[in-house]
């Protein structure tokens, strides 16, 4: 299967762009252990930054690249694969993000991943785990964010079910309760609105199916030191108490004037919409109490991360479950991915490892559309990559798989806004030959295949061989002409 970075760094580091703050957090790697030893948090809540469009407006835009500046201060002289940022709800929403995400890297320095609801969930759980004490209980977690709500059930180190729903505190706040206005009526609506949203899921996180329930998040904290700080629950966050604490607040009638000992300013003006989602998801999932615990996203993103450098890569196990539920011709598939990746290593410019992995990835996972049609796989095996639900890759990174998949056969045409960028180019050329060296599909002495696509493309093969193989000699020729029609002729 495929191989993993190389040494493991020192130190490991997650940005965490979330909907209400942006988070920094580093850590030491001590063996298999990570012990945190810098965090740094910004309240922006982008998320009320979204217009009637959908766009990320230019004020939350310009706070959002103020954060990452400073944040990059910190960051400066750390190596790529040990640094991740990682992007949620309110950046899977915004439908200007392709406008703006290459600058806010640019002045990160790092690139960013838009994670989808489900890897979130993902990491969300891997975070808790490395927190709790070993077990293994079948246990509820839930988290709160800005933007969405994450809903897992898991088993040891391995989550089981996983859910992400659009309700965040961010959210909720600013559409239940504008100008901060805290009525009965308001509080009504909010969890009943909260309480339809997770009915979708109820059934598949009831009570029968877990024995435990934890809450992470910055919510599930702040609730659970109301609660105790007032004696509203003896511990953890209970329906009970909620009750208490949403009298409370309807008695003061605004945020403003909200006395609460143990609520912190920050807190304040999404803790509405926060307390709504909580009570509606005890209410609705019958949990009778839910501790807090820390860990979550970004501790989750660190041991992630490690796994990556410490080859225990889980997009590397994603690959593996893949050719078993599509049931590709592994021998086929390591051949061409065996191939893809040594072209790409002998031809690229700047031989980007996290390249060199990914063509291989799509070597492995070329024929994925197989299951569907032999007609056109290609386009399958793209649209599956694309839209399948890929532990430990990003929604970026899929796109990329999916690209190289669609690029692996027939006209250039459809990936031609790639083709005038060197190191993707020589990314779907290493693709593209490795599929057609391997065109008879059986195992053969694979020649010394040298490509140079840095301003233009040039490729070498020994003549003998070509001689001795005919038919790859004419899928060759077909080839070229592919890349003359496409502008750029070998």
């Amino acid at each position: 299967m495929p191989r993993s970075a190389d040494a493991v760094p020192a130190t490991l580091a997650v940005v965490d762009m979330g909907s209400n703050s942006f988070r920094l957090e580093v850590g030491r790697v001590e063996g298999d252990h990570i012990s945190r030893i810098d965090t740094v948090r910004e309240t922006l809540r982008i998320g009320a930054g979204l217009d009637d469009r959908g766009r990320l407006t230019q004020a939350a835009q310009r706070a959002a690249l103020d954060c990452l500046a400073r944040f990059a201060e910190r960051l400066r002289g750390m190596p790529r694969n040990a640094v991740r940022v990682v992007a949620t709800q309110t950046f899977r929403a915004a439908t200007n993000a392709d406008r703006f995400l290459p600058k806010f890297e640019a002045t990160l320095g790092y690139p960013i991943d838009i994670i989808a609801g489900h890897e979130e969930a993902r990491l969300i759980y891997l975070g808790v785990a490395h927190v709790l004490p070993p077990s293994e209980a079948p246990r509820l977690v839930i988290d709160i964010g800005g933007g969405s709500t994450e809903f897992i059930i898991g088993r040891g180190m391995e989550p089981e079910r996983l859910e992400s729903l659009k309700l965040g505190c961010v959210a909720v706040s600013q559409r239940f309760f504008p100008r901060g206005q805290l009525t009965a009526a308001a509080f009504k609506t909010a969890e009943t609105h909260a309480r339809a949203e997770i009915e979708a899921i109820a059934g598949q996180f009831a009570r029968e199916h877990w024995d435990e329930a934890f809450a992470s998040s910055g919510t599930a904290l702040a609730l659970a030191e109301i609660l105790e700080i007032n004696g509203w629950s003896a511990g953890g966050i209970t329906p009970e108490g909620l009750d208490q604490l949403r009298k409370r607040m309807i008695a003061a009638g605004n945020v403003s004037k909200l006395a609460i000992e143990g609520l912190k300013p920050a807190r304040e003006p999404v803790l509405a919409g926060g307390f709504a989602v909580m009570s509606a998801a005890l209410q609705e999932l019958r949990v009778e109490r839910i501790d807090p615990v820390g860990g979550a996203l970004r501790l989750g993103v660190l041991y992630d991360l490690l796994g990556r450098t410490a080859h225990r890569d889980s997009r590397s196990a994603t690959v593996a479950r893949f050719l078993e539920r599509y049931r590709i011709d592994r021998d086929h598939a390591q051949r061409v991915a065996d191939t893809a990746r040594a072209i790409y290593e002998r031809g690229a410019r700047k031989r980007d490892a996290d390249a060199a992995q990914r063509v291989e990835w799509a070597g492995w996972l070329h024929e994925v559309g197989l299951t569907v049609s032999h007609v056109g796989f290609h386009k399958h095996g793209a649209y599956i990559l694309q839209h399948a639900d890929m532990p430990g890759f990003s929604a970026g990174e899929q796109r990329a798989l999916a690209r190289l998949v669609l690029a692996c056969r027939g006209s250039l045409d459809k990936v031609a806004d790639a083709l005038d960028d060197d190191d993707l180019r020589a990314q779907i050329a290493a693709l593209r030959l490795a599929v057609l060296f391997h065109h008879a599909r059986r195992t053969i002495e694979t020649p010394r295949i040298a490509l140079d696509t840095s301003g233009g493309m040039r490729l070498q093969v020994p003549s003998g061989w070509l001689k001795a193989h005919p038919q790859t000699a004419h899928l060759l020729d077909k080839e070229r002409g592919e890349w003359a029609a496409a502008g750029h002729p070998f």
